[in-house]
């Protein structure tokens, strides 16, 4: 199961920031000049830029123009999260589930998963479907959530979504689909997720 959660390559994706530095950090860390992103990210990480917070930490995280280090990594991520920041909600809830740098804690990390799911971050949605689907993490088994999940993060574009989706429909029963497409198709970014559905509970 930890295929899923060291999907943190997937988090890599960066967006364009707003905010002047940024956006040249950005293309440095992207050219692999990393002395030239870290350089460009730092201050503004500093400054409070929950952007840049989360690339330094995914610097210090795979040891890019700085010495790997899981511990500054976390400290990082954890900042860019508690301001909002669906990618780096969603690297804070993989180390919690793994545990790394931090004491393993599947609530924490189902947590930091939620957050980002919410979002829309099809990583965490992913994750989240895994934990409903396999009765993982202290969560209920839940096919029908699972499907709801891996239906809105395989419309985002994960592949593996869309494979688990594919296969959790053989053991789910037509109002079990139906409801999971209902749910799927009324939910909306940054609104909170069912914890539990009516029919799927197993």
């Amino acid at each position: 199961m930890k295929k899923f959660i060291l999907a943190i390559g997937l988090a890599l994706g960066l967006q364009q920031a707003a905010m002047a530095g940024f956006a040249e950090g950005a293309t440095a860390y992207n050219n692999k000049n990393y002395a030239a992103a870290l350089k460009e990210i730092s201050p503004l990480a500093k400054a409070g830029n929950p952007d840049a917070q989360h690339l330094l930490g995914l610097m210090y995280y795979m040891g890019r123009g700085v010495t790997q280090d899981y511990k500054q990594a976390l400290e990082w991520h954890r900042k860019a999260a508690l301001q909002g920041k669906a990618d780096a909600q969603y690297v804070v809830g993989a180390m919690y589930y793994t545990g790394n740098a931090v004491i393993q804690d599947h609530k924490q990390a189902v947590t930091w998963f939620r957050k980002a799911a919410e979002q829309g971050h099809p990583d965490a949605q992913q994750a989240l479907g895994l934990m409903y689907r396999y009765h993982m993490a202290g969560m209920p088994q839940d096919n029908v959530i699972a499907y709801m999940l891996w239906n809105l993060a395989a419309a985002n574009g994960s592949m593996n979504a869309a494979e688990q989706r594919s296969a959790v429909v053989k053991s789910m029963t037509p109002e079990q689909i139906e409801e999971g497409q209902a749910l799927s198709a009324s939910w909306k970014p940054n609104t909170p997720l069912p914890k539990q559905s009516r029919t799927g509970g197993g």
